[in-house]
């Protein structure tokens, strides 16, 4: 594969790997379709909860694909939980599709993330085990996490690694790196999209992003503006993103900033979008996607922690 088309690949593809065990981890259905995995510290009576929601593509509980293994948010859950933090993760509604064949692409609908990520916040605001409840969002789950924290009983929210615009500006801007020959036909497409519903004459290097069974998923996304949704939260608000992550740069969780001033903005030296140190090149960065080795960085979990638990 090309380099170039890495990272546009990740929100796409692939499938759940399987989970790995905690000893203290609690597994919980919350519906028929949600499953997860649920940590509490042993030495806090009624700590608080940090529901951590996954980023794009069918990402399981503890942050893999089918062959990119890095366990990010398996690491992150763990590390809040060793600061007296609870916490709970779990599978994307598409990782669960997929292995039972269900799953069908035209079908998917970025709504559908909300609704699980609404079902999951309240029904642990009815559970009396918990202090308070932080949502934290993952790249594309910034977004949605965002939008399930207007929830009543949702007492801080945290952004890490999100997109401070709409899905198809951040792809034009990617693809004005990466592939700057496609950016005019991209943006025909997308506005195709957003005014009728479809796209027809899209470059075919641009298939993989404006196939026409994805064309009814990426409508429903390009109808949330970040920007607008971190500006309706009355709750205390973290963003959080790495300067070297190859995915959403910097300017993205600028971005937030602007449209939510009371916001804390934390960047991080040399964290890339799976919260890993990177000091090296390209090939290290995607390299780690697939390094279940490789720990999330400190500075994440502390700042994280000191967030939630001031």
């Amino acid at each position: 594969m090309d380099i170039k088309w890495f990272l546009i690949f990740l929100i796409f593809f692939g499938i759940s790997s399987a989970q790995e065990n905690f000893e203290t981890s609690e597994d919980i259905s919350i519906n028929s379709i949600i499953d997860g995995t649920l940590l509490i510290p042993k030495k806090i009576k009624k700590p608080q909860l940090a529901i951590i929601i996954q980023g794009s593509g069918p990402t399981d509980r503890n942050g893999n694909q089918t062959n990119l293994k890095n366990n990010s948010l398996k690491y992150l859950a763990e590390g809040l939980y060793n600061n007296n933090i609870a916490t709970f993760r779990y599978d994307k509604r598409l990782v669960k599709q997929i292995l039972e064949g269900n799953f069908k692409e035209s079908d998917a609908d970025f709504n559908d993330f909300i609704k699980d990520a609404k079902a999951i916040t309240n029904y642990f605001i009815n559970d009396s085990r918990f202090s308070k409840i932080i949502i934290i969002g993952h790249s594309q789950g910034s977004l949605v996490g965002m939008i399930a924290a207007k929830e009543n009983g949702v007492d801080k929210y945290i952004s890490l690694a999100g997109a401070g615009q709409e899905i198809d500006d951040v792809i034009i801007d990617q693809l004005k790196t990466q592939a700057p020959n496609l950016v005019e036909s991209a943006r025909k497409s997308f506005d195709d999209i957003r005014v009728n519903g479809a796209a027809q004459n899209y470059d075919p290097n641009l298939a993989t992003i404006f196939r026409p069974s994805l064309q009814p998923f990426m409508f429903s996304w390009m109808q949330y503006n970040p920007k607008t949704e971190i500006a309706k939260l009355e709750i205390p608000v973290l963003i959080i993103n790495g300067d070297n992550d190859n995915q959403v740069q910097v300017s993205e969780a600028e971005k937030l900033k602007e449209a939510k001033p009371d916001a804390q903005l934390v960047i991080i030296k040399n964290m890339n979008h799976i919260f890993k140190e990177i000091k090296g090149d390209l090939t290290e960065n995607m390299n780690s996607y697939n390094n279940e080795e490789l720990p999330v960085m400190r500075k994440l979990i502390k700042t994280i922690s000191s967030f939630i638990l001031k």
